[in-house]
């Protein structure tokens, strides 16, 4: 799916929920997917005020998250450091995460092994799935390779 579709999607995501397209929420929406790191809301909060012409507010910021969130744009996960971090996901094929516990980097993962298994095991308890979230917990290896040489 393209941006143009992406957003036009958006637009219509709006109108449903009986919202408005706003120069403030379209800001928010382009600046989510002008990036493909996970971010913060108060990242992505940051990043917006680095524009001297930005008017968003940090309460817009959480709220446009939470729509595009309902929306199916975006998906968030907890890193297990504290912080919620989103990915914009709407054209994206699914993956996992990996999350270093010590600097907190994220890697990504897709593996058709732990796909079948889920469903495998779903099915076995009459289970429909329709979506999930993995997050690995552990230390990436420049973290290990620091620890073993301390």
């Amino acid at each position: 799916m393209d941006d143009a579709a992406i957003r036009t999607r958006f637009e219509e995501s709006l109108r449903e929920e009986g919202q408005r397209l706003t120069p403030q929420r379209l800001e928010v929406f382009d600046r989510v997917f002008a990036t493909h790191d996970h971010f913060s809301a108060e990242t992505l909060y940051g990043w917006l005020r680095e524009d001297p012409e930005s008017r968003v507010s940090r309460a817009t910021v959480y709220r446009t998250l939470d729509l595009l969130e309902r929306g199916g744009f975006i998906e968030s996960f907890n890193t297990g450091l504290g912080e919620k971090v989103y990915e914009h996901v709407m054209g994206h094929a699914h993956h996992d995460h990996m999350v270093c516990r010590s600097c907190g980097a994220i890697v990504e993962f897709h593996d058709e092994r732990i796909e079948a298994l889920q469903l495998e095991n779903a099915r076995a308890h009459g289970f429909e799935v329709h979506s999930h979230v993995l997050r690995l917990a552990g230390y990436c290896s420049a973290c290990v390779a620091a620890r073993s040489e301390a």
